[in-house]
């Protein structure tokens, strides 16, 4: 019997466009979950329902990966030497220790050490970012160029990490050094040509890891991160249930977003 341990999922496509959803799985293995708070067990930091949010996926061709274990097990969109990504702000780790309340993830004394750490690296980090550097090297070499886009959401009011209530559509492009800035301003300009949902430029969020490690315009490789309130699509409590009739909103939206992307980096390589 075949026991290989499954740590994500790619699905190919046809376009030079992969989506990366590294927060969306809710899984915790039971070697990690005993050391935790039982509140843990919840995964509320998750990055709820973008497979269904993203319908649109499959219409446009793209790549999707998706990782198999929560966030709370290790953080994929965090630096394998665990560098924090935001200076002077509260951030969470590689292996995170808090919720995004700031209250403790684990049980007293039971936070994992150097090698615990080391060891969930090597099973679930490696094997992500091994699958997504090699699903860029090959639209790449189809298309001439690859365009990364890295999916988040969160809850749209987190005192511990961010004052106040974050803008409905956070779009990060490392400052742009991500991705050239003819990506970003007709993602921008779509936003901008609605009045329904607020966004911003490289705000409080303006990518994590990924983005910041793969987005190597001079390399012919664009990276965008949009970290989306869950209020634009679901319910921001207990049990975080997807709403279809708010979703409905906001979906069209990203999916232009998306296409103008495309669209964008295609000028850049004709």
């Amino acid at each position: 019997m075949n026991t290989a341990l499954v740590t994500h999922t790619l699905t190919p496509g046809t376009a030079p466009l992969l989506v990366s959803m590294p927060h969306i799985a809710s899984s915790i293995p039971p070697e990690y979950a005993a050391d935790c708070v039982p509140a843990a067990l919840a995964a509320r930091d998750t990055d709820w329902h973008l497979d269904t949010l993203y319908h649109f996926l499959p219409a446009l061709g793209t790549s999707v990966l998706t990782p198999s274990v929560s966030r709370y097990v290790i953080d994929l969109n965090r630096p394998p030497d665990n560098t924090a990504m935001y200076a002077g702000s509260n951030n969470t780790e590689l292996c995170p220790t808090r919720f995004f309340t700031g209250q403790p993830l684990y049980r007293a004394g039971c936070e994992p050490n150097a090698q615990a750490i080391m060891q969930r690296r090597d099973r679930y980090w490696q094997p992500y970012h091994t699958a997504l550097a090699q699903e860029l090297a090959r639209i790449k070499s189809i298309h001439g160029y690859a365009l990364l886009w890295d999916a988040h959401s969160i809850c749209s009011r987190l005192p511990w990490l961010f004052e106040g209530k974050l803008p409905d559509l956070n779009i990060g492009t490392a400052d742009g050094d991500a991705a050239h800035s003819r990506i970003t301003t007709a993602i921008q300009q779509v936003c901008a040509a609605q009045s329904t949902y607020t966004h911003v430029v490289n705000g409080r969020f303006k990518g994590g890891y990924i983005t910041r490690q793969y987005g190597k315009p001079a390399e012919q490789v664009h990276a965008i991160q949009l970290e989306q309130c869950w209020s634009t699509y679901m319910l921001e409590q207990a049990p975080f249930a997807y709403d279809p009739a708010i979703a409905q909103g906001v979906q069209p939206l990203m999916q232009r977003m998306m296409q103008a992307a495309l669209d964008a980096a295609k000028t850049l390589y004709d």
